[in-house]
């Protein structure tokens, strides 16, 4: 078992690899994550979640672009890969079916491509449909798919406005799942006034509080 300090050293180890984009360097402290008794999902919310959320920071700052985003999701899939297999989740929640996408005029994804992270690495399936989402797509999706949650994500005060008609629609249709919304200008009171039935605060709460939402 790694000691405290060897652990926050691995921790920090997979953060910078990520915002470095060094995949080699990725995978080496991922597979210590491993061998010496870290948790996994520690690693991936604490380690790799965060390193991505600083390469989004960087990103909107226009001090990374596209390459270096692609850079830094390929090492941190790389990590990924190795340690999903390890993560331990509740069985009720083991084979959910999840639709997830930033609604329509709405272009961020760092947020919604980081929960959709966590929720792969929870074993769900997960059907990304991106970002600037039709607003009947959604419904079109879970109709389609029969998903179990359906996560909507918006990052700015203007398009969170969409997320109660999306909820509206999705009711209409008589479809029930359970509905989980996320980002910057989001609340969890203003997510129940939107009639979801539940809101994740950041990308490592996600899995936990859609478990705890779930119908």
């Amino acid at each position: 078992m790694a000691s405290n300090e060897r652990t926050q050293e691995i921790m920090r180890g997979l953060y910078d690899a990520v915002v470095t984009f060094d995949e080699e360097t990725c995978v080496k402290f991922a597979k210590a994550v491993l061998e010496e008794g870290v948790n996994p999902s520690d690693a991936i919310i604490k380690g790799l979640a965060l390193g991505m959320e600083k390469v989004g920071s960087l990103y909107e700052k226009q001090e990374y672009f596209v390459p270096e985003l692609l850079m830094c999701s390929d090492a941190l899939y790389a990590a990924l890969e190795i340690l999903k297999p390890h993560i331990k989740v509740e069985e009720q929640a083991t084979k959910l079916k999840v639709v997830i996408g930033t609604v329509e005029g709405d272009i961020h994804d760092i947020g919604k491509n980081l929960v959709k992270m966590m929720y792969e690495a929870a074993g769900w399936t997960v059907n990304d449909l991106g970002r600037d989402v039709k607003l009947d797509r959604f419904v079109e999706e879970i109709e389609r798919t029969k998903a179990d949650v359906i996560a909507l994500s918006a990052l700015m005060t203007t398009s969170m406005l969409a997320i109660p008609v999306v909820i509206k629609k999705i009711k209409a249709h008589n479809l029930n799942p359970t509905i989980m919304v996320g980002g910057a200008p989001l609340t969890r009171d203003i997510a129940k006034q939107y009639g979801a039935d539940g809101y994740a605060e950041n990308c490592g709460m996600a899995v936990q509080e859609t478990i705890k939402a779930l119908k």
